[in-house]
């Protein structure tokens, strides 16, 4: 990075650690350093990606997750961080195209929504954030997204489809089998794929022994 850069790359790391101070932990800062972690080394195997890109969009991509947990999911945290992110890079500088692609990495990070990724550094985020959803690290995340929340330990399948996001209902099975066991089809680049094979396995084996034990068969 150039030097412009490096001091927006700093800033944008300082304003998204404020805006996150009182995020909730399943989705806080120490989710975004994971994410950039993983996004810096899938784009190390991906010679067409800018770093600059990736390490922004990475750091700022969960800036506007406050507002959706308050607005218990009606506000789409993709959607309104790409906003918040453009706003800030062109405050500090950044050509409007860079900008511009900063948000879209943003704005096509989400899971659930239905803006895909087109660029290599988008992918790269959206794989670096799926990748932080599965593996043990994913079913801790699950666990604590339910308590805080204040969902059930477990529900079974009948109680799964059919049920409410942010409900007593969203246990960390139920985001295991709406979202979580489905994630490694929908990587983009060939060394999320590759990180995802064994963390899908830990899960998968995870989530059968807790069914097992809660119907008391283990």
């Amino acid at each position: 990075m150039n030097d412009l850069e490096r001091a927006i790359a700093d800033g944008a790391a300082e304003f998204a650690r404020t805006r996150m101070r009182h995020t909730h932990s399943s989705h806080g800062w120490d989710h975004v350093v994971r994410v950039v972690k993983t996004a810096e080394r899938i784009a190390a195997s991906e010679v067409a990606a800018d770093p600059f890109i990736v390490a922004v969009a990475a750091v700022m991509h969960d800036i506007a997750r406050g507002e959706e947990d308050r607005s218990n999911g009606t506000v789409c945290h993709a959607e309104a961080g790409s906003e918040m992110a453009r706003r800030f890079l062109l405050q500090r500088g950044l050509d409007p195209a860079r900008a511009d692609h900063i948000a879209d990495c943003i704005l096509t990070h989400r899971f659930r929504n239905h803006h895909a990724p087109a660029t290599i550094e988008a992918k790269i985020l959206f794989d670096a954030d799926k990748l932080d959803s599965i593996g043990a690290i994913g079913v801790g995340r699950a666990f604590l997204f339910s308590g805080e929340i204040g969902a059930r330990l477990h529900n079974d399948n009948s109680m799964v489809h059919g049920t409410d996001a942010y409900s007593e209902e969203d246990t960390a099975y139920r985001e295991y089998m709406v979202k979580l066991r489905l994630v490694k089809e929908t990587l983009l680049t060939v060394e999320g794929r590759r990180i995802a094979a064994g963390r899908h396995a830990f899960m998968e084996e995870f989530f059968s022994r807790l069914r097992g034990e809660i119907e008391g068969n283990d």
